[in-house]
């Protein structure tokens, strides 16, 4: 649930992103998950690993099952819970997913062989920005989950490798309402990532070679595809 950005200098920051009562409505009342993915959510609900909340499921699963992909790429691994839902919603598209992560890349590697079926899912290990330069082909669906600092280091090479009706997804994009907050007012940990972010933001907002829409699901998931 996105949490409140507790400032008082501008009073839009004392709400959440989205309301938390309509965040809980749409996560009880829409389609529940079912079957094995259930197993990969409970394990990363109990050991508190992010992974893309329910509503964004949901709209990934609807998005899937129109486009009907043939080639999925993933920044982002984790422990393979989003790509095994994307492999449910897609059966027939391959998905190359990526992560850098040793612990991430040994729990991922456990769910992907108990629960990847039809071997649809590669997962390469590494670096995301050497990993894209060994890439071939083109994908339909590019899910960016990572370093949200890199998202605009890796929109060119990503733009490169995208079908002419691909799009490209990027998660987490909200910062719990901090894109909207001066940058020196935020702890300078975070100011890489919010640079990084606006960035993102000015390189691809009005610019007439990209259409674009953010969706306030989860913590923002901005959808790009080439105008």
């Amino acid at each position: 649930m996105v949490e409140t950005y507790k400032r008082t200098s501008n009073p839009m920051m004392n709400r959440p992103v989205v309301k938390p009562e309509l965040v809980e409505w749409m996560r009880e009342s829409q389609t529940q998950l079912s079957g094995e993915i259930t197993n990969v959510l409970e394990f990363a609900q109990t050991n508190n690993i992010p992974v893309i909340p329910h509503e964004t499921v949901l709209y990934f699963q609807m998005l899937l099952s129109l486009m009907r992909p043939q080639r999925i790429l993933e920044i982002g691994t984790a422990i393979g819970f989003s790509a095994l839902m994307m492999s449910e919603s897609a059966p027939n598209a391959e998905i190359v997913t990526i992560d850098r992560n040793p612990e991430m890349i040994a729990l991922a590697k456990e769910n992907l062989k108990q629960y990847d079926h039809r071997k649809q899912i590669i997962l390469k290990e590494g670096d995301a920005a050497e990993v894209l330069t060994e890439l071939t082909g083109t994908f339909d669906i590019i899910f960016m989950d990572s370093a949200k600092s890199k998202y605009v280091e890796f929109l060119p090479r990503a733009l490169e490798l995208l079908s002419d009706n691909g799009v490209i997804l990027m998660d987490d994009i909200f910062q719990a309402g901090e894109i909207l907050v001066p940058i020196m007012e935020i702890k300078r940990s975070q100011r890489a990532l919010e640079r990084g972010l606006r960035r993102l933001f000015d390189e691809v907002f009005n610019n007439p070679k990209y259409m674009t829409s953010v969706l306030p699901l989860g913590d923002g998931l901005l959808m790009i595809k080439k105008a």
